[in-house]
């Protein structure tokens, strides 16, 4: 696990770039997600050696970092659900501002897990 910014309540460390600890931080955040982790896991390892390029498994890494500092931080998560919620309100100007509010969410979660 690594060291981090101080966020307020977190509900596990964040956990290092290594599929093992991705999934072990998702087990304890997350679980009904598992699946979905394995099957995109297996997507982008498939991915890597058709195109013969590490960067699916680079993405997939990246991409499961940030949903796991969404789901670890119960501020972000917080945001995250209220963004979404109002994703498909009937005031367009609700819609969008929640729309740069989940933008707002996964850019300061992927800025990080990039620390």
């Amino acid at each position: 696990m690594s060291t981090q910014a101080d966020h307020g309540h977190e509900l596990v460390p964040r956990p290092q770039h290594t599929p093992d600890a991705l999934r072990a931080a998702l087990a304890a955040v997350d679980p009904a997600r598992l699946e979905e982790m394995q099957a995109t896991k297996d997507d982008a390892f498939a991915k890597a050696v058709e195109w013969q390029s590490l960067s699916p498994v680079q993405s997939w890494v990246l991409i499961w970092a940030r949903d796991i500092e969404i789901a670890r931080r119960p501020d972000l998560s917080a945001r995250y659900a209220r963004a979404k919620g109002h994703l498909e309100h009937a005031d367009p100007t609700v819609a969008q501002e929640a729309l740069c509010e989940l933008s707002a969410v996964l850019d300061e979660a992927m800025k990080a897990v990039r620390e």
